[in-house]
């Protein structure tokens, strides 16, 4: 089979600053190379300095940031369409790196600035040149699990995550990062299930509607739900890099999107790995049950306050 018929699978990693992207990555390497896949990562982000993993291909050989920046007196976010613009312009550079990988699994860690995926075509562009050279890929798009404490802000999520999956046009799996500092960033109006489903909205307008700064927006608020449902397209999969179990889930949502299979050694791997630690980079005890632990401690919250009464 020739290199042009050689399937190639992965995942692009998305997601607003400070997401999580990196460390996704770098966990997700980790996890992955236990399981016996050959991985490769590659850095897509021309501002990514000092990468926390070992990186096979880096877009910073061929354009970085703060070049652009200094050479032609661009801003942060206009340096960075032009060095997605440039990328898209020197695909055959991109191709022939990517050729010295062949029977790999990659792991593409992109850039986190929003208009990238909702409104220009470069990032798009590239990902659809990547599907022609007979990679299929998922797109991970990560988005920070503090967003769920605030209504409005997960509001908001929703419709980023909702014009990201429609722009990109790929195999979609959202994830909610960071679930095991979840409990930090305040109590959520509503079980974990209703945010990694996207349950009814309209709970969530009731108390957007108790906030006086909210409440004269309520009519626009309603139509932002009533997009993000109608399409019904948006889920989350919950998401601590530091749990096996919450990577497998993860891993197994993105192999089903781009159709990549399990081995027979991959599955042995996995049992052995979930019997048993493999390493300090993983907390492989039981570390999340993050639904599980809200939950109870919702539960005596209630018992106190009846106690009270």
């Amino acid at each position: 089979m020739g290199e042009n018929n050689f399937l190639r699978f992965g995942q692009v990693v998305i997601g607003p600053p400070g997401s999580g992207k990196t460390t996704y990555c770098k966990a997700m390497q980790e996890f992955l190379t236990h399981l016996g896949r050959k991985v490769v990562v590659v850095n897509m982000d021309p501002a990514n300095d000092g990468l926390p993993y070992s990186c096979a291909v880096d877009i910073s050989e061929l354009v970085t940031l703060d070049d652009v920046m200094d050479g032609l007196k661009l801003g942060p976010n206009g340096g960075l369409l032009y060095c997605m613009e440039y990328v898209e312009a020197n695909l055959d550079w991109l191709e022939n790196k990517l050729k010295e990988h062949l029977d790999c699994y990659f792991l593409f860690d992109c850039p986190g600035q929003v208009e990238l995926y909702t409104h220009q075509n470069s990032v798009k562009n590239i990902f659809l040149q990547l599907g022609k050279w007979n990679f299929r890929l998922t797109c991970v798009h990560l988005v920070d699990s503090h967003y769920c404490a605030d209504p409005a802000k997960f509001i908001s999520v929703l419709c980023t995550s909702l014009s990201t999956m429609l722009h990109v046009e790929l195999p979609h799996v959202n994830i909610l990062s960071k679930m095991d500092l979840i409990e930090q960033y305040g109590k959520l109006a509503f079980n974990l299930d209703f945010y990694t489903e996207v349950m009814d909205l309209t709970y969530l307008l009731d108390h957007l509607a108790a906030d006086p700064f909210f409440k004269k927006f309520r009519h626009l608020n309603e139509k932002l739900a009533e997009v993000i449902q109608d399409y019904s397209l948006v889920s989350f999969v919950s998401l601590n890099v530091q749990d096996k179990e919450s990577m497998m889930r993860v891993l197994r949502a993105v192999d089903k999107a781009n159709g990549c299979c399990f081995g027979d050694l991959e599955e042995r791997n996995l049992q052995a790995m979930m019997s048993s630690a493999i390493g300090a980079d993983f907390q492989f005890g039981s570390t999340l049950g993050v639904q599980e632990q809200y939950l109870e401690t919702t539960r005596k919250t209630v018992e106190e306050e009846l106690m009270d009464l």
